[in-house]
């Protein structure tokens, strides 16, 4: 909705969303609550109900068949298809659906229904990026749905904004599970801390004190977990930086596998460390460093020397 309460173009509430609204009127939901689950303003789902009510309450049928009514009425211009990329021999209804089942895994978890479309229809988009415009017309919603989605990914480290000209692009990149990886621990820190002081100040023999004591000591154990797993994070890039050695026959500097690999010397430095500290990812690999350059080699120890000399 712009400032004078005109509602935008796009959007339109689907019959899906109109069942969910009928379901979580009989909970109890207040509409607040109901807007934050679909991605919504508050005020659509009040206008929503208020159209849409009778005797017996808001009926999610009848509110669709009434506002196909008037839809017809208006007679609208045709909407677009959503794009769907269809490139390597791809069905496009079998994308389609697979995004929308995506999408709807990230709404189970608990992200809100339009930030969760806006994820996945990047994650689809095989370079990972996309323009306001282009996500608004893949989804059939205004560009200030676009915004608050795009607002809320980028606090969560899981997107990043770049320029193009005079338009603003979105991006999902190859790097974005160490950001939210890296995010997550940021979080869990700011937890942990705070959980401590509201502990000191309320002095752990209280009950409030307590509490805060143990939400303290939960987070910060979580915080441990995750940096003695973060290899999990970096195992992918490692196994990849292997492979580009074993391919490239030669030893190769951090700056040239950087180049290479069109990555940053940081995230190729961290993934030669996770090969170094945790050899096991590597199995019959290893890297070896000589002066500035690596250099992949097998672990010939795990074969014997008939086997060896049977190789000869």
């Amino acid at each position: 909705m712009n400032a004078q309460g005109v509602p935008m173009p796009g959007g339109r509430l689907t019959q899906e969303d109109r069942r969910l609204i009928a379901a979580w009127l009989k909970d109890g939901l207040g509409y607040a609550e109901i807007a934050r689950r679909l991605g919504r303003p508050t005020s659509t789902i009040s206008r929503e109900v208020a159209r849409n009510s009778g005797h017996s309450g808001y009926r999610a049928e009848e509110a669709s068949r009434v506002t196909g009514e008037r839809a017809r009425r208006r007679k609208p211009p045709p909407r677009a298809t959503p794009v769907v990329e269809s490139g390597y021999g791809r069905d496009p209804e079998a994308v389609r659906a697979f995004e929308t089942d995506f999408a709807e895994m990230m709404v189970a978890t608990g992200l809100p229904r339009m930030t969760a479309r806006v994820l996945s229809c990047l994650a689809v988009s095989d370079d990972g990026v996309l323009s306001a415009a282009e996500l608004a017309r893949r989804l059939q919603v205004s560009p200030a749905s676009i915004s608050n989605a795009v607002a809320y990914l980028e606090t969560q480290a899981m997107l990043r904004r770049e320029r193009d000209g005079r338009r603003e692009r979105y991006v999902i990149d190859e790097e974005m599970p160490q950001r939210v990886w890296a995010e997550s621990l940021r979080a869990n820190q700011e937890w942990a801390r705070i959980a401590r002081r509201g502990a000191e100040v309320f002095g752990v023999a209280t009950p409030a004190g307590a509490r805060m004591d143990d939400l303290s000591r939960f987070h910060a154990r979580i915080n441990e977990v995750m940096l003695d797993d973060r290899v999990a994070v970096y195992a992918g890039d490692a196994l990849t930086v292997l492979a580009a050695l074993l391919h490239a026959r030669r030893a190769l500097s951090v700056s040239a596998l950087a180049s290479a690999l069109g990555w940053s010397e940081e995230r190729v430095s961290g993934a030669l460390r996770v090969v170094e500290k945790h050899p096991h990812i590597a199995g019959p690999v290893t890297v070896v460093f000589g002066g500035s350059e690596y250099r992949a080699v097998p672990l010939v120890e795990r074969l014997t020397a008939a086997q060896l000399a049977g190789l000869s």
